[in-house]
């Protein structure tokens, strides 16, 4: 058997595991308002905090009461992904002006938690030690248990603010020294809770840009790419055909693929956040993609005795690109603000996709 029957199969076996990678990695470290909380030395009573998931994508739950008289007690929890967490409170809903809660486990284990003051967006306007939050002595702490962050603290004061700012900062980055400088954050996200019903609404700054940057890139790399393979693969008895319906459908793909690039290249200059890996796996996808199109427009004619080294490279080119785009997605909808309903309605397009191509795979191989 001919080595190139071989690479539908590790194709296939590459996407199966990236399934269930996927899977695994949703499930770690999970936290919601049905789980009890359990955490041992807490300076109040914990069993009657109310709960509200303030921030979905990246599954931030916040348990809050007003413990005893003029004193709110606060439990942030997040997963802890080698990163700094922050909860701010602002007079406006904006950065500036406010005053953050921020904390944070070392790698060596240590944790710290300190107050800052957010009076602009650079680096050296954030002040530590400093902010309008009376918190009260000895109630903080940050800790690290089955693989999530718990940010507590209680404010002395008989009514917080309503204006809620949640921050995650980048991978592996701390604040150090005596300044405890804190590096710009990966993502944040501003939301208003209502303290009695525990109702929290988030307002996503650049909302139609995002859509609009995950719409285009998940149909043209995600979605057509693939359609596109599936029909140079199974339906070439049908020529010419195959050709004009695969050329068709991978243009169309590649176009709204590299829309969805630019939205991506905007959005990320005006967020100004941390996406570096998202990025990276993103221009390697473009530059896939256009190496693509050189090579179609390059394609030697069926008489060639190059022409088999040029199938399999552009087949196994375009298998690399399918690969890349659907991670790179699962990744994009991780970094987004839709996180479940998207991963849901692409993961079931993906999977009837990968159905119907095992059962043409299956059909092709018994032909043979």
């Amino acid at each position: 058997m001919r080595l190139s029957y071989y690479f539908p199969v590790l194709f296939y076996f590459f996407i199966s595991c990236g399934f269930l990678l996927l899977a695994s990695v949703s499930s770690q470290g999970a936290d919601s308002c049905n789980t009890n909380l359990t955490l041992n030395g807490l300076p109040f009573d914990s069993t009657s905090l109310q709960c509200a998931s303030v921030w979905a994508p990246h599954n931030f739950i916040l348990r809050y009461l007003e413990t005893s008289t003029d004193v709110w007690s606060f439990v942030l929890s997040a997963p802890d992904n080698n990163s700094y967490i922050a909860m701010g409170f602002s007079p406006s809903g904006g950065m500036v002006g406010s005053s953050a809660v921020v904390g944070w486990v070392s790698p060596d284990g240590t944790p710290t938690i300190r107050q800052y003051a957010l009076r602009g967006q650079k680096p050296s306007e954030v002040v530590v030690n400093q902010g309008s939050l009376q918190i009260t002595g000895n109630s903080s702490m940050i800790l690290s248990q089955s693989s999530r962050l718990y940010l507590v603290f209680q404010l002395n004061t008989n009514q917080p603010l309503t204006r809620l700012i949640y921050s995650i900062g980048p991978v592996g980055v701390f604040p150090t020294g005596t300044d405890y400088e804190l590096t710009r954050h990966r993502d944040q996200v501003t939301a208003e809770l209502n303290y009695v019903t525990g109702q929290a609404s988030s307002r996503t700054p650049y909302k139609k840009l995002r859509r609009s940057h995950g719409i285009l890139n998940m149909l043209g790399w995600g979605i057509l790419m693939i359609i596109g393979a599936i029909l140079a693969r199974y339906f070439k008895q049908w020529d010419p055909i195959w050709f004009y319906s695969h050329t068709l459908v991978q243009s169309l793909g590649f176009v709204l693929g590299v829309a969805g690039v630019i939205c991506g290249l905007v959005l990320e200059n005006k967020l100004d956040a941390d996406v570096s890996t998202h990025k990276g796996l993103g221009i390697f996808i473009l530059v896939l993609g256009c190496l693509q199109v050189m090579a179609f427009l390059a394609r030697p004619n069926k008489e060639s005795k190059v022409r088999k080294y040029w199938n399999w490279y552009h087949h196994n080119m375009g298998r690399i690109l399918i690969i890349f785009a659907i991670a790179n997605i699962f990744y994009g909808i991780h970094l987004g603000e839709k996180g479940k309903g998207w991963n849901a309605g692409y993961g079931i397009t993906i999977a009837i996709l990968f159905f119907i191509a095992i059962v043409l795979e299956m059909r092709m191989w018994m032909r043979k």
